[in-house]
């Protein structure tokens, strides 16, 4: 991307990397299946006149459940280029929770990346949502006598209209959907491409779900720099020895990934010195990576890999702040690596917690990658998305729930929640999610979950539960469970208990359940 050159919208941007990178290889599949940008964007012109000519139109939400096909990418940039609001969705993920994310965003229209199952047509059938498949034949004959042509009606989509919404866990039960902006990314691609050195032989690594917010910065930083995208199925990133070999034939050259992942490759000794040949830039974040992992991974790579600590919400464009790792980090194994700086552009305040220690408090963020809000949530987004009462203008900052101190060298540390909101495997989770699913149970009188530190990294989810049935044994509860949560949202351990503490307000003692067995 030029940074002599003015884009307003993420569309324009696109057109232009295209045109000064037509013949590139935009998407490299691990079997050697390749897509330039000229395709990519020829296909995606496609898509958005197929969109057009359904009577889709800019403001309208559309649902992905997206596999990472190239069909999958190019209605997500069809959706840019005209417009339209794109949410990506987990074709794994319980019914009941895919049907409280429909209520919420409301699509026109609902998008296979590949053939789903009937039951899962069937339930989403009744909401009288179109439905359609994007391998299927029908289609690709459809497409295929569609316009390859610049879109006319990009030029029309400004700035401030929402590009994506990303759904994270909700403490009601209800996932909340943030919303962000053209402007957002805009800004976000364009640090990215600074704070990486990115360049049009870079080769990214998209190993992450195409649902979570870390995808961002695989997908933006790189179609919208000019360099190579390689898209990694689920089936591969689960297999340890398969994603490394596919790593290494790729030649990739940035890897980003929660900490886990990490973790994973090092625990099943999939990974050597000799392996990511090609890898120059290691990014994590979503989580505390463990002290004694992270200083293996160091050991294996730090002498030709720069590794970075990075960290920030879904509801301000993922990534706020990124720190180097360097030896030095590993005098104190007992701490979790810095947060390090804020980024270029974002702006902070710690709401302090007392007034005892005013740099130790809540993270609130400002500045232009602040999105817009909860789609279709209101309180929500006033709860979360706040006037700065420090100034007497409008400007809206997004308080984090994060507890950070920052340190007489400027460093920003993180130091826990302010709520009920733990970061698991990467993921965000609200608790009484967790509690809500349980609660749906009809043999659940009640329940109380919670997030039983290991170590300073680690953790497990525990839930507690009273019946009112005697014929339910914990693996029929796991079981009921899993229908409504997605796998990470499952606890390792139910406990049934007769009665579950409670404190003086007659509220379940949380506290209490830490320490119960």
């Amino acid at each position: 991307m030029s940074m002599n050159n003015y884009h307003y919208n993420l569309g324009l941007l696109f057109y232009q990397t295209t045109a000064n990178q037509a013949e590139k290889t935009a998407l490299r599949y691990p079997d050697g299946t390749t897509y330039s940008y000229d395709q990519l964007n020829a296909l995606s012109n496609r898509l958005a006149r197929l969109l057009l000519e359904s009577n889709i139109k800019a403001g309208d939400v559309i649902a992905i459940f997206n596999q990472k096909s190239v069909y999958g990418y190019s209605l997500m940039l069809a959706c840019i280029k005209t417009g339209i609001i794109y949410t990506n969705l987990d074709n794994t993920s319980p019914l009941a929770r895919i049907e409280k994310i429909v209520d919420t965003c409301k699509p026109t229209a609902l998008f296979f990346d590949e053939a789903a199952s009937d039951e899962t047509t069937l339930n989403l059938n009744h909401k009288q949502i179109p439905i359609t498949f994007l391998r299927s034949e029908k289609l690709l004959q459809q497409v295929d006598t569609l316009s390859k042509n610049n879109l006319a009606e990009t030029a029309n989509v400004h700035g401030a209209q929402p590009c994506y919404i990303m759904f994270t866990s909700g403490s009601t039960g209800f996932p909340k959907g943030a919303v962000m902006s053209h402007n957002n990314v805009l800004n976000f691609i364009q640090w990215g491409q600074t704070a990486f050195s990115v360049t049009h032989a870079d080769v990214f690594t998209n190993v992450n779900p195409i649902y979570f917010d870390n995808s961002v910065f695989d997908f933006y930083t790189s179609l919208f720099c000019g360099a190579t995208l390689v898209p990694i199925s689920h089936e591969i990133a689960k297999d340890a020895k398969q994603l490394v070999q596919a790593i290494n034939q790729s030649g990739c050259t940035i890897w980003f990934s929660v900490p886990s992942l990490l973790v994973y490759l090092l625990t099943t000794r999939a990974l050597s010195s000799n392996d990511f040949a090609s890898i120059k830039r290691i990014a994590f974040g979503g989580e505390g990576f463990p002290k004694n992992k992270l200083k293996e991974l160091f050991r294996l790579f730090g002498n030709r890999i720069t590794l970075y600590n990075v960290y920030g919400p879904t509801e301000c464009t993922c990534i706020c702040s990124s720190y180097v790792i360097s030896e030095k980090d590993f005098e104190n194994m007992n701490e979790l690596a810095p947060l390090g700086f804020m980024s270029p552009n974002f702006g902070y305040e710690i709401l302090p917690q007392n007034d005892a220690n005013t740099e130790y408090g809540e993270l609130a963020l400002l500045g232009p990658c602040v999105g817009l809000g909860y789609y279709n949530d209101a309180e929500r987004t006033s709860t979360s998305f706040v006037q700065n009462k420090k100034v007497q203008y409008h400007q809206v900052m997004y308080r984090t729930g994060d507890l950070v101190e920052r340190a007489a060298n400027g460093y920003l540390n993180f130091r826990g929640r302010s709520d009920n909101q733990i970061k698991h495997m990467g993921y965000r989770i609200e608790l009484e999610e967790i509690e809500a699913a349980f609660s749906s149970l009809s043999y659940i009188n009640e329940v109380g979950v919670v997030y039983e530190k290991i170590s300073a990294e680690l953790g497990q989810i525990k839930a507690f539960v009273n019946l009112n049935s005697d014929s339910k044994e914990v693996k029929d509860i796991t079981e009921d469970v899993k229908k409504i949560l997605p796998p990470y949202m499952v606890p390792r351990k139910i406990v049934v208990m007769p009665l579950l503490p409670k404190n003086a307000n007659g509220k379940i003692d949380r506290k209490q359940l830490l320490t119960a067995k």
